[in-house]
């Protein structure tokens, strides 16, 4: 395929509507709100990078929970971001590994040929994806492109919890809740990289999997509840509890919490139409009663952490965990999987 028939730089990748001569691309594509069965893996036209981005050669592309409530517009209010009536992007995905295959005229530090990983606003699932230079580094020699596409959301959402949020010192506890999935699996890791304690509550069949992650101390939820009176009151407190699931009440979880820990709700579950924004709001109000400190976040792309997640893997300190992988025809299998939320580890998508 010739990157010189492509079609106008920053073109919006509209699907059916392409100009003559303009390379295509297998893509799934999405072009209303709905559940998986939506995507429709067909082609598209191969947009050219403006000025700051750079094409990336697809191969290998990651879904997390944010890209099901995208994928259905619910809760409703993800509509106000990524479109009201239909989705504004036409392709769907943002986590990415893969080869530079062009780049804008004000990107200097990356060329084609180049192996890089990262994430965009929309457009992973496909076989070239359009991202801005700043959201790419190059990929860890000891990654697969597979592992590399896992990282970017779920590994930055760990680290910026723990350390810009928690704040975990050496020798602090640290739980995490939803241990075994996407982000509690590069919780526990990154905790025991800054020195924690770390307490990993998972299911019975999952046990075996953070244990060997890390965590000093795991949880089989189905036979012990963290938050019981027994446990709290003989002194089974945390410093910081990463509450990827939310499926206690808040009291009932700041009751494992020391008098002046930190919570950080982080499920992005909740209504229809708001999704967790009530429980962000009742949590925040909670903060100004307590010296606990209750600090919903959101998560936002950062190049400098991508490249300190990047020293982490290199190091040997994180490794991606890999639940399963699909082909781009079974883009529909994979984000059903993901919605279901039992993922152990990541669900990569291979182009």
């Amino acid at each position: 395929m010739g990157i010189e028939q492509q079609s106008k730089a920053g073109a919006p990748l509209v699907p059916g509507a392409h100009p003559a001569g303009a390379a295509m691309m297998r893509a799934a594509v999405q072009r209303r709100y709905g559940p998986p069965s939506v995507l429709d893996v067909s082609e598209a036209g191969v947009p050219l990078p403006g000025g700051g981005d750079v094409l990336v050669q697809v191969g290998a592309a990651s879904v997390h929970p944010g890209d099901y409530f995208v994928l259905t517009g619910e809760p409703y209010m993800v509509r106000l971001v990524f479109g009201l009536r239909r989705p504004r992007h036409g392709i769907p995905g943002m986590d990415l590994a893969g080869v530079v295959a062009a780049v804008g005229k004000d990107v200097s530090d990356l060329c084609p040929g180049d192996k890089v990983f990262g994430w965009s606003t929309a457009g992973a699932l496909a076989e070239y994806a359009c991202v801005p230079a700043k959201n790419l580094v190059p990929m860890p020699a000891n990654l697969s492109v597979v592992e590399a596409a896992a990282v970017p959301t779920s590994a930055m959402t760990a680290l910026q919890a723990l350390r810009d949020i928690a704040h975990v010192q050496p020798g602090q506890t640290v739980l995490v809740t939803g241990a075994s999935g996407g982000v509690g699996s590069f919780a526990v890791q990154i905790a025991k990289a800054f020195g924690a304690e770390v307490a990993g509550v998972c299911s019975a069949r999952n046990v075996d999997l953070v244990r060997s992650l890390g965590a000093h101390h795991v949880i089989d939820y189905t036979r012990t509840d963290f938050t019981s009176a027994d446990l709290t009151r003989t002194g089974t407190r945390y410093d910081v509890i990463l509450d990827n699931l939310e499926a206690q009440p808040l009291a009932a979880v700041r009751r494992a919490l020391t008098p002046t820990g930190t919570l950080i709700p982080n499920s992005g579950r909740g209504g229809r139409w708001i999704g967790p924004l009530g429980r962000i709001v009742k949590a925040r109000v909670l903060s100004g009663f307590t010296r606990q400190r209750l600090r919903p976040f959101t998560s936002l792309g950062k190049r400098q952490d991508l490249l300190t997640l990047a020293d982490l893997i290199t190091t040997g300190q994180v490794t991606p965990v890999i639940d399963r992988t699909h082909p781009l025809e079974e883009a529909a299998d994979a984000l059903r999987y993901v919605g279901a939320g039992h993922t152990r580890g990541k669900v990569v998508i291979t182009v």
